[in-house]
């Protein structure tokens, strides 16, 4: 107990403290509100329309009705696509082919392009969905006029121009909110990046002290002192995702007393492992890059821009030994479908993994220092 007083103490004294809440907070209050619009609405989009007939300014209105996109400019003629989307007013342009009109009165079938700029897909959202979407109410309005026109019953029109209709439903998180994954994903980072360096330090302080072995040698001496790091960690990540939650509209659907106990698991998982990678650090200096090995995997494979499924089976894996992977995971089922903390003893138990992993290789690294230094002393 004396080593976590000490720890302690010297974590009040220390610039952590003021790290770990103001950091954290600081980047949920930015990334919160710069994308707390929650999605791409009204991407610009120009139309050529060598028809210009009613009906093509028809169908031009209804595309820009959609929430998704917005008609910024209608061309007569044809012009080069990449003149139109050169500086980027526009992501997308829409082709009306000339005898549009007729041929819809003929009852002949007429091709519509779009050309869409995938340099920056996130622009794209939408798009392709909303235009589907026109064109086959469009196709099934001209249909049911038609076979209105030769006498036939409405509900018979309907049931053989679209015997099935499609109703679907995004679950979770329905209006694709950037706070909820990205935001969320930047404030996991800056917490794991402070704490593993201040947890990975800890080693490296005491030998340059000279207390590394001021217990005798019991590794348990070492395992104590994470625990400042840890709980501070999780109450800095759990007033973070407060922020989020009020400042960007972020849904949460789990009891957030009841997080708390995954929060903990994790915030341990991380400190220990912190530890563990700064233990064999000649500098406290040298102790931040070496974090990076958790560092960049967690920002990468994890799931925080990225659905972890986008990778290959082995970068899977590879991220099973990182505790972020977890609580992403954790975030996703108790917070944001809602799970009960039972549903999740998978991800509990590998954090608990971690934990055990990280702290017996701890043991390990310092029972090999300590009988290297007692040779050295009876030599």
């Amino acid at each position: 107990m004396n080593s976590l007083i000490d720890e302690w103490k010297f974590v009040a004294g220390s610039k952590y403290v003021r790290m770990i809440f103001i950091a954290p907070l600081i980047a949920a209050l930015f990334f919160g509100l710069m994308f707390s619009h929650n999605q791409i609405n009204k991407s610009p989009v120009v139309v050529i329309d060598e028809d210009h007939s009613a009906y093509s300014r028809s169908l031009i209105n209804k595309l820009n009705a959609s929430q998704y996109m917005k008609v910024t400019n209608v061309f007569p003629n044809r012009m080069d696509p990449d003149t139109l989307l050169a500086n980027e007013k526009a992501v997308a342009v829409i082709m009306l082919p000339s005898q549009l009109e007729l041929r819809q009165l003929q009852g002949k079938s007429s091709n519509i392009g779009i050309l869409m700029d995938n340099s920056m897909p996130s622009g794209l959202t939408g798009i392709r969905t909303a235009i589907s979407e026109v064109i086959q109410t469009e196709n099934t309005t001209i249909s049911l006029t038609r076979l209105g026109q030769s006498g036939m019953d409405a509900d018979a029109s309907k049931g053989l121009v679209s015997p099935l209709a499609l109703q679907q439903r995004m679950l979770y998180n329905p209006t694709t909110s950037y706070v909820s994954f990205m935001v969320l994903g930047f404030v996991n980072i800056v917490v794991l990046m402070i704490t593993t360096t201040a947890a990975g330090s800890v080693a490296p302080r005491l030998r340059r002290e000279g207390r590394l072995f001021a217990g005798g040698g019991n590794p348990a001496q070492l395992w104590l002192r994470s625990v400042p790091y840890a709980v501070l960690s999780a109450l800095s990540l759990f007033l973070s995702y407060g922020l989020l939650k009020q400042l960007g509209s972020m849904r949460f659907e789990a009891s957030p007393f009841l997080f708390l106990i995954p929060l903990l698991v994790y915030s341990f998982a991380l400190s220990i492992l912190g530890m563990l990678l700064g233990y064999s650090a000649k500098d406290i200096s040298k102790v931040g890059s070496r974090t990076s090995i958790v560092l960049y995997p967690s920002f990468l494979v994890t799931g925080i821009q990225l659905s972890p499924l986008a990778f290959p089976k082995a970068f899977q894996i590879s991220a099973w030994a990182l505790p972020m992977n977890w609580l992403n995971r954790l975030i996703r089922g108790m917070g944001f479908r809602g799970g009960s903390l039972t549903s999740y003893s998978l991800e509990i138990g590998a954090l608990l993994i971690i934990i055990g992993a990280a702290a017996l290789f701890i043991g390990l690294l310092m029972l090999r220092e300590a009988g290297k230094t007692n040779t050295a002393l009876e030599q």
